[in-house]
């Protein structure tokens, strides 16, 4: 979260969507290109500020156009969740199952083909209720990374290789591959304040303007930070330790997973995400520590990574894009397509049963 925040203050992602507005695409063309960018950039950033930041950008393009606002957004909630579902950093419920230590980090991979199935078949279908037709031109500020940016997302980069190389070579738990991560950019963030003043020569801008490397301020970075969501990840953590402690986990895991099923139950752990949100779902899963096999695994993980597409209401991503699009993108507008999504997942879920050589 620091480190989206702080690229978001160097103008890493208002570039971006400048570049986007600017290139004069049709409605369709739009359409893809957002959805590809949402599916790409998801893995590692976190879905929620994916599924915003290209929000915005149709929103700025066609907000007048409702028919295109709301396939787009569907689009870019579907393709941000399938993104997010074969990356340990694309989603938390990716990241708590690799953390446990259930699935090791090379082998997420191989949700790649049933995330991008589970992305293409809506998209597909969508398409065709998109508009024909170029949107106007609009005027947008102009918009260019401010120092430090470049810099502070090859540092995110690195934050995750280390991550990934302290667990996987070490054995160290992430969290502290993350934390160095933070030091990264504190560091680098103190080495902008004490150089501003040669940046300023260089730029011929006066000190205080937003060219001005002072202006970065690593503390209100982490101050920005979605402290509300964290606080439901705490509050989720107790409440289901409370279950497990008092036995009703146990209950549950028996019910799921031995009268119903492994596969039955890691199918429905999709279904149930779509009204209620996936981390509390996959959290409970994790404590219930059900045996089974690693494809098991990675079938329950896909399933809630995407399984809240069906609804905007089950993932963070669309509950953002029904607040940013202002009436336009709503629940029962996403519902006409919940068809479609559904499509899409069972075709996700088929295809790594299939690779995996699962049986129902």
């Amino acid at each position: 979260m620091t480190y989206i925040n702080s690229m978001m203050e160097r103008d890493v992602f208002n570039t971006l969507r400048h570049w986007l507005t600017s290139k004069g695409f049709t409605y369709r063309s739009l359409f893809w290109v957002t959805g590809i960018l949402a599916f790409v950039i998801s893995p590692i950033a976190d879905n929620l500020t994916t599924a915003l930041i290209l929000c915005a950008v149709i929103m700025t393009v066609a907000s007048d156009r409702p028919g295109f606002i709301v396939p787009c957004s569907i689009n870019i909630v579907v393709a941000a969740n399938s993104g997010g579902a074969f990356s340990p950093f694309g989603d938390i419920t990716t990241l708590m199952v690799w953390q446990k230590g259930v699935v090791p980090f090379t082998e997420f991979g191989v949700l790649f083909l049933p995330s991008l199935v589970n992305y293409l078949v809506p998209a597909f279908i969508m398409q065709f209720a998109v508009p024909i037709g170029r949107p106007q031109k609009q005027v947008v500020q102009e918009s260019t990374i401010q120092q430090g940016g470049m810099e502070i997302v090859l540092l995110f980069l690195l934050t995750i290789i280390t991550a990934i190389a302290f667990h996987h070579l070490l054995a160290i738990p992430p969290v502290y591959g993350m934390l160095l991560g933070l030091a990264y950019l504190k560091l680098y963030g103190f080495w902008l304040r004490t150089h501003s003043s040669d940046w300023t020569h260089k730029t011929e801008n006066p000190p205080g303007t937003s060219d001005d490397p002072l202006d970065f301020d690593v503390f209100a970075q982490i101050a920005h930070a979605e402290w509300d969501t964290l606080f439901f990840f705490y509050g989720v953590i107790m409440s289901v330790g409370g279950l497990t402690f008092i036995g009703y986990m146990e209950l549950l895991s028996v019910f799921m997973y031995q009268d119903l099923g492994t596969t039955q139950a890691n199918i429905l752990v999709g279904v149930l995400s779509a009204f209620v949100d996936n981390i509390p779902v996959m959290f409970s899963v994790l404590a219930m520590e059900p045996e089974m096999s690693q494809a098991q695994w990675l079938l329950v993980t896909l399933s809630a990574g995407v399984g809240g597409s069906m609804l905007s209401i089950g993932s963070a991503a669309g509950v953002a894009l029904m607040g940013q699009t202002r009436g336009i993108y709503t629940f029962l507008s996403h519902l006409k397509w919940t068809p479609v999504i559904a499509l899409g997942f069972v075709c996700s879920i088929a295809l790594h049963m299939w690779l995996h050589d699962l049986q129902l």
